[in-house]
């Protein structure tokens, strides 16, 4: 088994790498390209497709027959299906690669039955490399990650991030004004897979978010919990928060994270 996963990381490795440098050579030209989602704040270039499409194609190369779930072009019910199934985001952080903001990157994770079991999100700037295979650690270019030690909330340095409706937008606001009075700071990247990958390197003690898909934490969650932090996954119930929370944490403040979400009405947005 171990084996079989290693040889998913590879593939994932080899494909995101050239969906990474796509996007940043094709960046210049693709951010005037430009289209809408849910709302006017959520954006989608031509550099987001074209790294998808590329991505779809190399997998079917590589991995024939295996099904893809990305943000672009769907893939709904793939997830569901027994066997491997390659989820993508082809550019997370769109709005920080539309101005420039070097805080995005290509993620690329192997699921199956639902559950990540290799994954690699490239930075296009910079063109680092987080990796992680359950059961064998994360790593950051071939080194070690860990998430951090820290026991005290109050000295926790916590990331987040935010809806693109501006109503819910307003909800979370008010809830993270009151968790800033229990935490060191807050600190707000706008792309969730790195998010993840700073809490495995100890870069933030905690992390939590509502409203992402799954291709937004497929492999950003495996590498932050192979780096040692607790992560809740969207679609976990029965707990007292919203089925659409993720979080992360360091192991010594994540009961206390927890406790303060809901105290400050960030469990459920």
């Amino acid at each position: 088994m171990r084996a079989a996963q290693r040889e998913l990381l590879d593939v994932a490795i080899q494909v995101a790498v050239q969906a990474a440098e796509l996007a940043e050579a094709a960046r210049s030209s693709a951010i005037h390209d430009v289209g809408t989602k849910s709302s006017e704040t959520d954006v989608v270039t031509a550099g987001d497709r074209a790294s998808e499409r590329l991505v779809r194609e190399r997998l079917a190369e590589l991995r024939p027959g295996e099904p893809v779930l990305g943000e672009e072009e769907g893939g709904t019910g793939a997830t569901g299906r027994a066997g491997v199934c390659w989820v993508v985001d082809p550019i997370d952080g769109t709005v920080n690669y539309l101005y420039g903001y070097p805080w995005y990157a290509v993620s690329l994770a192997a699921q199956v039955d639902g559950v990540s079991v290799a994954g690699v999100i490239v930075e296009p700037v910079s063109g680092r490399r987080w990796t992680a295979v359950r059961g064998e650690g994360a790593e950051l270019d071939g080194k070690p990650l860990r998430a951090s030690g820290t026991d005290r909330l109050d000295l926790a340095l916590v990331g987040t991030g935010f809806a693109y409706r501006a109503e819910r937008r307003r909800r979370q606001a008010v809830g993270v004004a009151e968790l800033l009075g229990r935490v060191r700071d807050i600190r707000r990247g706008g792309a969730a897979s790195l998010d993840l990958c700073a809490v495995a390197a100890g870069w933030l003690d905690g992390y939590f978010e509502h409203g992402l898909s799954r291709w937004d934490w497929a492999a950003g969650t495996l590498i932050a919990e192979e780096a040692g932090a607790l992560v809740r996954i969207p679609g976990t119930t029965g707990d007292g928060f919203g089925e659409d929370l993720l979080m992360a944490a360091a192991p010594g403040v994540a009961d206390a994270l927890s406790s303060a979400l809901l105290d400050c009405g960030l469990a459920s947005i």
